[in-house]
């Protein structure tokens, strides 16, 4: 029997030792703190940059790992497993910069993707609006062009790190006769006049990673800054969401793995009616149905970045699509289903903060529900199915 294409290789296992050794050491023991101060990671992001798992995605002619779909899902997970909020400083700084991998020119890469590879900074991605979140084309934001530059003015709504990271793709109608393909791709600079931010959300989950609104008024760009042709960013920005949706299914495998494995060892110690809990068959069926649910998961993510790592590289991949909407909802169902379970399984423990089960079921709902909810996943499969 031929070992399937997403089989993980010998040095992707080696990746996931070295990972997971950095997450158990150096992001576990902060994630609580991170959770509950609501406050970013930043000594979590050193260690990450140290260790040149920040972005691992980012081609090595730019100063990056060079690293496979594959392996950037693998570090995403493991990092995932310790803390959510972590886990999207690889995630997020792919979302933002696919776009410029997808669309940009080789000077706009090499202007970018190079302090980004070295951590000098982070970088989001704007797409949502107050009134344009699944419907990312009713978007308001406007570029206007003025010579060779072009003028911003628009607010960005739910941008993960935002404020924390120093580079952001910013999607921004053109041309409002045009509809989505009146819609451009920019990038904007923290240090750019007239970008500011609004207060940090106040959330059930990812505390440890700021969600705030990123506020443009009158801000003037290089028209060197924009993301491929005019009238191209929303385009490039379903395309960049087919590769990212893989990541987050990346994070909440990562999530439900870490309840999954602190609850197999609770329930191995935990006594009642001395003995074990774990010896009892009600909870050996919870623990089963949760491992299933997450390998399942598991598998399709992998397959799904495959096919991500085979488009990238130009190869046709018809359904990569379906793959990532499908490994996105399938995960994030899985990890809502599994730390839900685990809380459970800690019975009133499980409630508390002392115990980490807590804080990754509610980490694992926001993966229900960024880069396009389930319900959302749901119909873009439905249409490639039915095309």
């Amino acid at each position: 029997m031929s070992v399937p294409l997403y089989s993980p290789s010998e040095e992707h296992e080696m990746l996931r030792e070295a990972v997971r050794a950095l997450a158990d050491e150096k992001v576990a023991p902060r994630a609580a703190f991170a959770d509950e101060n609501e406050e970013f990671p930043a000594d979590v992001y050193k260690d990450l940059v140290a260790a040149d798992f920040h972005a691992v995605h980012i081609p090595e002619e730019y100063g990056g790992a060079g690293a496979d779909a594959l392996a950037t899902v693998i570090v995403i997970e493991e990092i995932a497993r310790a803390c959510a909020s972590s886990s999207l400083i690889p995630a997020v700084n792919k979302l933002g910069t696919v776009p410029l991998l997808l669309s940009g020119s080789e000077e706009l890469k090499a202007q970018y993707l190079t302090p980004v590879a070295r951590g000098d900074g982070m970088f989001s991605y704007a797409l949502s609006e107050a009134e344009a979140g699944s419907d990312a084309a009713a978007m308001k934001t406007r570029a206007v062009a003025d010579g060779d530059d072009y003028i911003l003015n628009g607010t960005k709504s739910w941008i993960t790190n935002a404020g924390i990271s120093e580079y952001y793709t910013v999607m921004a109608v053109t041309d409002p006769s045009a509809g989505p393909r009146g819609i451009s791709a920019f990038v904007v600079e923290k240090s750019d006049e007239g970008v500011s931010f609004g207060p940090k959300e106040k959330k059930l989950g990812i505390k440890g990673s700021p969600t705030r609104q990123v506020i443009l008024e009158n801000v003037r760009i290089p028209a060197s800054r924009m993301i491929g042709a005019p009238g191209t960013g929303f385009k490039t920005a379903l395309a960049t969401l087919d590769h990212t949706r893989i990541t987050i299914a990346a994070q909440a495998l990562g999530i439900a793995q870490g309840a999954l494995d602190y609850a197999i060892g609770y329930v191995k110690q935990r006594k009642q009616f001395g003995r074990p809990i774990a010896d009892f068959q009600g909870l050996q069926f919870m623990i089963a149905d949760m491992a299933m649910k997450l390998e399942a998961a598991r598998q399709l993510t992998y397959a799904a970045a495959t096919k991500s790592e085979l488009a990238m590289h130009g190869t046709p991949v018809k359904d990569l699509t379906f793959f990532s909407s499908a490994a996105k909802c399938a995960a994030s169902d899985a990890a809502m289903d599994i730390t839900t379970d685990a809380v459970q399984l800690l019975g009133g423990y499980g409630y508390t903060r002392d115990y980490p089960v807590e804080r990754m079921m509610r980490d694992a709902k926001i993966t229900q529900i960024y880069e396009g909810t389930n319900q959302i996943q749901r119909m873009v499969m439905a249409r490639q199915l039915l095309k």
